[in-house]
């Protein structure tokens, strides 16, 4: 069997910066433990299955240890890859149907706006643990649904941090993102993952449907800029609109080509 497959550097537009991502096209269903270890053999932080022989055209989500419900940058990775070699399926907006329900793509003069459910971020208290793993203690502490939400004070703090990932890996959670005011932007984060083998994911689009319902809230405005400050660092522009967090970002197209599964 020949699949087709892409990587995208999402919410950049330079290449080599920003999160990279695969793409695989599959035109019939795939078992699987063989897109497991698609993504494993890829090893980047997320690789995507979009099945175009469904409507809505079905995605996935694979770290390489793991599949996850939710991926913005592979999201956007996807629509772009669709935009590009698919416009008779992508049009003017692309619809996705996945485990965290039906998530809509649209262009947006050079970028793409990602349509997603806000993830409300719930203040909970502090545990020790989590001085132990920053080296410095939270403001404030929150969870989402999937991740922790650890805020500080200033954008140096962000940069500075060096976590524990082995104590941070026995979390009740996904994983943790630490958030603060930006220098010259809204605000800033980082995201840690390592119990989905990702210990820094470069640039984290789920992370931003909790942080920009309370950025929104504590800068009131709907409309923000962030800076995911990892190491390839990434840009995006989030919009608050009800229950619903629009991620704009650009991307790059890295390579595209054939894989052999035997």
């Amino acid at each position: 069997m020949k699949l087709r497959m892409y990587q995208v550097d999402a919410f950049s537009e330079k290449l080599f910066t920003g999160n990279p991502a695969a793409v695989v096209i599959l035109e019939s269903s795939l078992k699987d433990s063989v897109m497991q270890s698609i993504a494993s053999e890829n090893n980047l932080s997320e690789t995507a299955f979009v099945s175009i022989y469904q409507s809505p055209i079905y995605i996935r989500w694979f770290t390489p240890s793991t599949e996850v419900d939710l991926c913005g940058h592979a999201t956007l990775a996807s629509a772009r890859i669709l935009f590009e070699y698919h416009p008779e399926l992508a049009g003017e907006e692309i619809i996705f149907d996945s485990k965290s329900g039906i998530l809509k793509v649209t262009k947006n003069e050079d970028n793409l706006c990602l349509n997603f459910p806000e993830d409300q971020p719930v203040e909970v208290n502090s545990d020790p643990i989590f001085r132990e793993i920053l080296g410095i203690q939270p403001l404030k502490l929150l969870k989402g649904k999937d991740d922790y939400l650890a805020i500080f004070e200033n954008q140096k703090q962000i940069e500075q941090i060096q976590p524990n990932f082995s104590l941070l890996s026995k979390l009740d959670s996904r994983g943790l993102v630490i958030s603060a005011p930006g220098d010259q932007i809204d605000f800033v984060s980082r995201c840690f993952y390592p119990e989905a083998g990702i210990e820094e994911d470069p640039v984290t689009g789920s992370a931003h449907t909790m942080l920009t319902p309370y950025w929104a809230m504590k800068l009131n405005k709907d409309k923000l800029e962030a800076n995911q400050l990892s190491k390839r660092g990434g840009e995006l522009y989030c919009e608050l609109i009800n229950s619903r967090v629009f991620i704009s970002g650009r991307s790059v197209i890295y390579f595209e080509g054939i894989i052999s599964i035997v």
